[in-house]
């Protein structure tokens, strides 16, 4: 194609539920590439975040030390686990 996607232009997609997250991940990242922290790019090279409801919460925790937990698991993630999430940010290994 004459014009390329990058990063500059993504979509966030906020899911409500882990069936919601397995659903559209294995629908945009058929054909495309997954990446770190619920990002991926799709087929067609659109880049997209798929992202637990729950998830600005869990980082944004008045305890730093919570929040830090979430973030650390999240960084190790390609599609976002809320369980993990949830158990890091509650400090029980997953």
């Amino acid at each position: 194609p004459l014009f390329q996607f990058t990063e500059a232009i993504s979509f966030a997609v906020n899911c409500d539920t882990q069936d919601e997250i397995d659903e559209l991940w294995e629908k945009l990242s058929a054909g495309g590439e997954p990446g770190q922290c619920g990002w991926l790019k799709d087929q067609f090279g659109l880049s997209w975040q798929i992202v637990p409801s729950v998830l600005p919460e869990l980082v944004s925790d008045p305890d730093p030390v919570v929040a830090g937990r979430v973030m650390q698991e999240m960084m190790q993630m390609t599609k976002l686990d809320i369980a993990r999430l949830q158990s890091a940010a509650a400090g029980e290994s997953y």
